[in-house]
């Protein structure tokens, strides 16, 4: 039976992941700030875990509680609070990286010595086409119209700190993907995509094969490349 954490899973697409992965075959259990909020979770047959990922001491205690662990999904993220250059400040960015990217951080240390005594360790970060400099520069895209310079500079930074997880990490897949524009709260629900749409790079990713690839950047369409 493989074995997975989900962060930030109690709703959109953290909860459609862990729907898509328990039908996958896997055990899931779902990261959420609040248990108070994980009735949807518990009804697909997911196991709630209290994980806050800006806190160290709530993550540690999340992946004490596992048994086992094979696949991580880094998928808990915040719009931020800064969307132009008016109400930017280092604390905005501070803020936002915290979750995004330092958040990863933390979570994957963490889980590292779980997922080192798995035959297939796998670790997918949820990152964004925001965060690619190709799609903010190129007219026509939907990233083009993105303002937010904390929330892109942070998904920038999940894509890189993926590749460099592949890299020192040989024996895992390590890869990030890309939801797309899919209606989630975070965009209030203006996405163009469903949630099944916006998780079909991560659920693939998850569960990719042992020869599959690692330090790649994908979307629902496949590998972007660079």
């Amino acid at each position: 039976m493989t074995t997975t954490l989900i962060t930030g899973a109690n709703k959109s697409l953290g909860l459609e992941t862990a729907r898509r992965l328990l039908d996958a075959g896997h055990t899931v259990y779902a990261g959420m700030r609040d248990l108070t909020t994980g009735d949807a979770v518990s009804a697909l047959g997911a196991r709630p875990v209290q994980l806050d990922v800006t806190d160290q001491s709530s993550v540690d205690a999340a992946v004490a509680s596992l048994p086992d662990l094979d696949v991580l999904v880094n998928n808990a993220g915040v719009l931020g609070t800064s969307f132009g250059v008016d109400d930017l400040d280092a604390e905005a960015m501070q803020r936002t990286f915290d979750t995004n990217v330092f958040g990863i951080i933390r979570v994957t240390q963490a889980a590292l010595p779980l997922l080192g005594r798995s035959e297939h360790p796998v670790i997918v970060n949820v990152a964004s086409g925001v965060g690619w400099p190709r799609f903010l520069s190129t007219e026509g895209h939907d990233e083009f119209q993105v303002p937010a310079i904390p929330y892109a500079a942070s998904k920038a930074a999940v894509i890189a700190l993926t590749v460099q997880y592949a890299k020192n990490l040989p024996a895992y897949r390590v890869n990030v993907s890309d939801p797309g524009y899919t209606a989630t709260d975070l965009n209030r629900h203006s996405g163009h995509q469903t949630v099944t749409e916006g998780t079909d790079a991560t659920v693939a990713l998850a569960l990719v094969g042992p020869d599959g690839p690692t330090g790649e950047f994908h979307n629902r369409h496949g590998r972007i490349e660079y």
